[in-house]
């Protein structure tokens, strides 16, 4: 398959996810216009006087703007990290949750809600996002324990993800009431209706930094692809690169899953697809994969929130409902292309 030239896909893939997160704010039942929309940015931005009622105004301004702005930067992270792992632990399965991230983040959070830990002062996403901080902690040293090695960090991160999924329903079956638990459930399956402005800025500036720390390590990732005996001897720091890449990877997808709660197939996916377009090569690979993640979880958020109005979808059954099929495909297509490659 040709890939494609950088110069064909970015500035089409930027402009079609500024109309995405503008089309997605007037989808809803307040039936908002595109116009209503560019009006209220430019009056809360300075530019001009606001045209909408304080109602409406609200409607785009604080509900439905910081919502798909966090659905964007969600699914651009979360994307970005499984493109991160799969080259990095060379395993085609791995995904931001593969390192028990998201189970430790769903322990803190549950301890916060449930168990009213921290005693008021702690509020769920700084509860969600130490409990992805321990998790991953552990990881490091069992997998420093067990040797270090690639598929050692993979089999840590499955053990952490089992215990921190026990402990979750431990407390949650035992401590908390019938209506707590439900709204512990729908946190856990993936949200964006409690988007706000803070999270969109904290989660922005941490997927900025963690954007700038994979992009520089792009080459590294393409050499990775030869296997570790190759890249130490082209000169490359295995151990420092390996622990840099874990935390960045980590530490974003805590940040993420501290806002949103669990949203999985994002980052399993998408690589998938976007090596098929762009090739392995990661100076394309990892803005492609960005786009692409941000792209998709916009509109997956605007069909969760709006198919089955006035009730809301979680976010996470939304993904899985589109990914699992997705994925099948690719692993089919890449099953075919393998047959003939032998043939």
């Amino acid at each position: 398959m040709r890939r494609l030239s950088p110069l064909w896909w970015l500035l089409p893939g930027l402009m079609l996810l500024v109309v995405s997160l503008a089309v997605a704010v007037t989808i809803g039942p307040a039936g908002l216009s595109l116009g209503d929309v560019y009006s209220t940015l430019r009056a809360h931005l300075g530019l001009g006087e606001p045209t909408l009622s304080p109602l409406r105004d609200g409607i785009v301004w604080q509900l439905r703007t910081p919502r798909a702005l966090l659905a964007a930067v969600c699914g651009a992270g979360l994307a970005v990290c499984g493109a991160v792992l799969q080259s990095l632990l060379r395993n085609p399965l791995a995904d931001p949750f593969v390192l028990g991230v998201s189970s430790g983040a769903s322990t803190g959070a549950v301890l916060v809600v449930v168990l009213g830990f921290g005693g008021g002062l702690v509020s769920v996403s700084a509860g969600a996002f130490g409990g992805a901080v321990v998790s991953f902690a552990l990881v490091l040293v069992l997998s420093s324990v067990l040797g270090g090695t690639t598929d050692r960090t993979v089999l840590a991160g499955v053990a952490a993800m089992q215990l921190f999924s026990a402990l979750t329903s431990f407390v949650v079956l035992t401590a908390a009431d019938p209506e707590t638990t439900r709204g512990v459930l729908f946190w856990l399956l993936g949200s964006l209706a409690a988007a706000s402005w803070p999270e969109v800025a904290v989660c922005s500036a941490v997927l900025v930094v963690a954007l700038v720390v994979c992009f520089g390590h792009a080459r590294t990732l393409d050499v990775l692809a030869f296997g570790r005996e190759t890249a130490a001897a082209l000169g490359v720091a295995m151990g420092r690169t390996r622990l840099v890449l874990l935390c960045v990877t980590a530490l974003l997808t805590a940040a993420l899953v501290s806002a949103v709660g669990a949203v999985g197939f994002v980052g399993l996916v998408l690589p998938h697809a976007m090596r098929a377009l762009t090739g392995p090569g990661h100076a394309r690979l990892l803005p492609a994969t960005a786009l692409s993640g941000a792209i998709f979880l916009v509109w997956i958020d605007t069909l969760a929130r709006t198919v089955l109005d006035p009730q809301e979808v979680p976010v996470g059954v939304a993904t899985s409902i589109v990914g699992v099929p997705a994925f099948l495909l690719i692993l089919y297509r890449q099953a075919r292309a393998s047959l003939r490659a032998k043939a």
